[in-house]
C-alpha cells in the first residue's frame, strides 16, 4: 500500500502536472486539427483549454477544499451510493487510457527505434508501475531530472517543426469545424476532472496548488497540441515519430516518447487505484494501479488504439454533466449530499447532461459542446433546488 503522509509542495504538484501535459496523445490529437489551419486551429486549441481548464480548477478546489479524493468529493453531490456509478466509470475510463497510451507511446518508440511495438509496449509498462512504487509524493529528484529532460527535448522539436524552414503546406484529410476543434480541445482537460482531486487533496497549500496544477497543465497541452497541428501543418507529417527521425533526434526522440508516456499515464493508473478504494475500501490503491497497468499494457499489446475521437466525446458527454452538478452543489447553492445514500434528483439532471451532450454532438456549435451542456445543466440544478424539496 502506498501511504501518502507527507504533503506536496507546489512545485511538486506542477511537476506532476508538467508530466501529464507532455503527451503523444496531446500531439495525436492536436495533428487533428490541422486541416483547420494553423491560424484556426491555434484559437480553437486556446478557446478549449480555457473552458477545460476552467473547469478542471473548479473540480481540483473541491477536493482540496476538502481533502478529497476526486471519487469521494462525487458522493458530496450524489449520495454515498451514487457517487459509485462514477468511480467505476472513472476506473473504466483510467483503464482505457492506460491502454490507449501505452499503445501510442509504443508505436511512437518502435517507429524511432525499431524493436517490436510489443516490447516497447511492456518497457512502458514497467517504468509506469516504477513511478507508482515510489509514490506521489516520493518521486522528488527523479520527476524533476524527468521534467527537465522533457522541457528542453520538447523546445528541440518545436525548433525542429517551426524553424526548420518548411512552409506551411495544405493537409489532407477530412474537413473538421471550428466547433468540433473546440470540444476536442476542451476534452483533454475534462478528462482529468475525475482525477485531479487525487492529487490536490495531498497538497500543503490546496487553492494555490490547484491553480498551480491546472496552469501548468493547460499551457504545456496547449504546447502539445500546437507541435501536433504544427507537425502536420508545416512538415505535412502526423506521425511526431517519423518528424523526429527525419529531425535526427534518435535517441533524445526516444526519451521524449518514453518519458512523456510513463508520466502521463502513471497519473491515470495511480488515479484508477485511488477511484477503485471508493468503489472497494479494502483494496490497496497501489497494487490496482499496478493491475491497471498490467491490464493496459496487454491490451495496447493486442488491440488497435488509432483513433480516440469517439473515446474523448464520450469522456465529455459522462464527467462534464457530472462536474457541473458539483460545481453548482459546491459554488452555488452550498448543499452537501454526503449523507444520504442517493441523491436522486442530481442522478437523473446527470442523465439528462448526459443526453443533451450526446444530441449536442450532432449540431455545429461554435464553443463546442461542453460549454452549452454545462450551462444546461448548472441552470437545471438551480431550478430543481427551487421546487423540488430537499432529499433527506
Amino acid at each position: 500500500m502506498i501511504v501518502e503522509e507527507k504533503r506536496t509542495s507546489l512545485f511538486e504538484n506542477g511537476l506532476i502536472w508538467f508530466g501529464a501535459g507532455v503527451s503523444i496523445a496531446e500531439i495525436l490529437t492536436g495533428t487533428y486539427l490541422a486541416p483547420l489551419g494553423f491560424g484556426r486551429g491555434l484559437a480553437a486549441v486556446l478557446i478549449g483549454h480555457v473552458i477545460g481548464c476552467l473547469m478542471m480548477f473548479f473540480a481540483g478546489l473541491i477536493g482540496a477544499r476538502n481533502r478529497k479524493s476526486a471519487m469521494e468529493t462525487v458522493k458530496l453531490s450524489f449520495g454515498q451510493k451514487g457517487g459509485l456509478l462514477f468511480a467505476v466509470l472513472n476506473v473504466l475510463q483510467l483503464v482505457g487510457w492506460t491502454g490507449i497510451m501505452i499503445y501510442d507511446g509504443a508505436l511512437a518508440a518502435n517507429s524511432t527505434f525499431g524493436a517490436g511495438a510489443w516490447v516497447w509496449c511492456i518497457v512502458i509498462g514497467a517504468l509506469i508501475i516504477l513511478w507508482i512504487a515510489v509514490g506521489v509524493t516520493n518521486l522528488g529528484r527523479i520527476n524533476t531530472i524527468a521534467m527537465a529532460a522533457l522541457f528542453l527535448l520538447t523546445i528541440v522539436l518545436c525548433r525542429v517543426i517551426f524553424f526548420g524552414g518548411a512552409g506551411a503546406g495544405t493537409v489532407s484529410g477530412e474537413t473538421m469545424s471550428f466547433g468540433a476543434a473546440v470540444e476536442l480541445s476542451v476534452a483533454m482537460p475534462l478528462s482529468w476532472l475525475p482525477v485531479i482531486s487525487d492529487y490536490t487533496r495531498e497538497a500543503e497549500k490546496p487553492v494555490k496548488a490547484t491553480a498551480v496544477s491546472v496552469i501548468v497543465y493547460g499551457l504545456v497541452s496547449c504546447w502539445m497540441y500546437i507541435i501536433g497541428m504544427g507537425a502536420a501543418v508545416y512538415t505535412g507529417e502526423s506521425d511526431i515519430a517519423v518528424i523526429m527521425v527525419k529531425a535526427g533526434l534518435g535517441i533524445a526522440g526516444l526519451i521524449i516518447i518514453i518519458f512523456s508516456t510513463v508520466t502521463t499515464t502513471f497519473l491515470d493508473a495511480y488515479s484508477a487505484g485511488v477511484s477503485s478504494e471508493s468503489v472497494f475500501p479494502k483494496l490497496k490503491g497501489g497494487h490496482v494501479g499496478i493491475a491497471v497497468t498490467v491490464i493496459g499494457t496487454v491490451a495496447a499489446i493486442l488491440f488497435p488504439m488509432d483513433d480516440i475521437t469517439d473515446f474523448l466525446y464520450l469522456i465529455g458527454s459522462v464527467f462534464a454533466p457530472m462536474i457541473a452538478v458539483q460545481i453548482t452543489d459546491t459554488f452555488i447553492l452550498k448543499k452537501d449530499s454526503g449523507g444520504n445514500r442517493f441523491n436522486w434528483k442530481n442522478l437523473i439532471i446527470w442523465l439528462i447532461g448526459f443526453i443533451l451532450y450526446r444530441w449536442l454532438m450532432t449540431v455545429d456549435i461554435p464553443v463546442g459542446n461542453t460549454l452549452p451542456d454545462m450551462l444546461t445543466v448548472i441552470i437545471i440544478c438551480v431550478i430543481a433546488d427551487k421546487i423540488i424539496p430537499a432529499e433527506k
